[in-house]
């Protein structure tokens, strides 16, 4: 089965199963999901990632970060570039999730980062999604 957006299937997973309460989730693997989910462990999102080798593709294993009282951390995921329409952002437009509070994910020439990197890089790109 073809997929026409790859990154919007690895949210939609990692949303399905914070929702579901799973520990983790395996998610097709591919070097911009493993930036993505980087990203999601360094600002404290899942709890860590591994690539699991297999002769395809590969899989990525997401272990989700579940608060004390058993609330997923992440509050939620939106995409937002699709391949039907792509968003761009300049380094002077660079998007603010709940007045900072949420991480923006950005690819740019210089690799995927965070909206804040991308500031300090002093430069601009695709609006891959946003987390909060």
């Amino acid at each position: 089965m073809s997929q026409t957006d790859p990154i919007a299937d690895m949210l939609t997973r990692i949303r399905n199963a914070a929702k579901a309460k799973k520990r983790e989730v395996n998610i097709p693997n591919s070097r911009t999901k493993v930036e993505i989910a980087k990203i999601l462990k360094d600002e404290g999102y899942i709890r860590n990632f591994k690539v699991v080798d297999d002769p395809k593709q590969g899989v990525l294993n997401v272990i989700l970060k579940y608060a004390d009282d058993n609330r997923s951390v992440i509050g939620g995921l939106q995409r937002v570039s699709r391949p039907g329409c792509r968003i761009y952002c300049t380094k002077d437009s660079i998007p603010k999730v709940l007045d900072g509070l949420g991480v923006v994910i950005v690819s740019t020439s210089k690799g995927v980062c965070t909206g804040r990197k991308c500031e300090e890089l002093g430069t601009g790109g695709e609006v891959l999604c946003t987390v909060w």
